[in-house]
């Protein structure tokens, strides 16, 4: 039950980073999530970002203990392994995640630490989660592995993108995709996340019931 609930917390994660997503654009009046990206809700100075910090460093948590879970499963297989050590490293850098916030467009303070902090912790989440995802990719094969290079696909196309808008962000200048660029990028990550959550919960489900099935077997041939 206890492996099952941290698996559980791969689900949650992208349950809170979603509704941090959206109850932090209901606390911004004239926020607009197709030009705006994520990271400007928990900006410095943005009316979001009480909410927001908390939520990312739960998200965070998450993700690590998710993580935790993964390296806690039944005769795991060398990727799976490799897999919950990347994860582990993924959560705990989305756990610092609060203390490198970027500056509001605009703001007098220009760019600073944190924004440039901002950039490097958010390079090294996107590094992670294409590796993570790589490697997952080999763990299920048929369609997982399909739909892991798809998501890898949409990640780099949109991230490409949203990461184009990145110099016009900093100047102040419009950016009428760059929210919706980004959304589709993150939210693919996260429902990838989601669905390996499902998929491990299942096979960790069926792993017992196929030890007690040999069992009974053995013990009806008399072995």
């Amino acid at each position: 039950m206890i492996r099952k609930a941290l698996l559980v917390c791969g689900v949650l994660a992208s349950v809170v980073y979603v509704a941090g997503n959206i109850l932090g654009a209901l606390r911004w009046p004239g926020y607009n999530w197709i030009s705006q990206t994520i990271s400007e809700l928990s900006a410095i100075g943005a009316p979001s970002r009480p909410l927001l910090a908390p939520l990312g460093a739960a998200y965070g948590a998450l993700i690590l203990v998710f993580g935790l879970g993964v390296l806690w499963l039944p005769n795991p297989k060398p990727a799976l392994q490799t897999i919950g050590g990347l994860i582990v490293a993924y959560g705990a850098v989305c756990l610092t995640g609060p203390l490198t916030p970027m500056h509001l467009r605009g703001a007098a303070a220009g760019r600073t630490l944190t924004d440039a902090l901002h950039i490097a912790a958010t390079t090294v989440d996107v590094l992670f989660i294409l590796v993570i995802i790589a490697f997952g990719a080999t763990v299920f094969g048929g369609r997982f592995r399909l739909y892991s290079f798809g998501t890898i696909a949409v990640l780099l196309v949109f991230g490409a993108l949203a990461g184009a808008q990145g110099p016009r962000i900093a100047a102040n200048l419009p950016t009428p995709w760059a929210g919706l660029e980004e959304r589709v990028s993150v939210y693919g990550a996260l429902l990838w996340f989601a669905v390996l959550a499902v998929a491990l919960l299942r096979t960790s489900s069926e792993v017992p019931r196929l030890k007690r099935r040999g069992a009974r077997a053995a013990a009806g041939s008399g072995v």
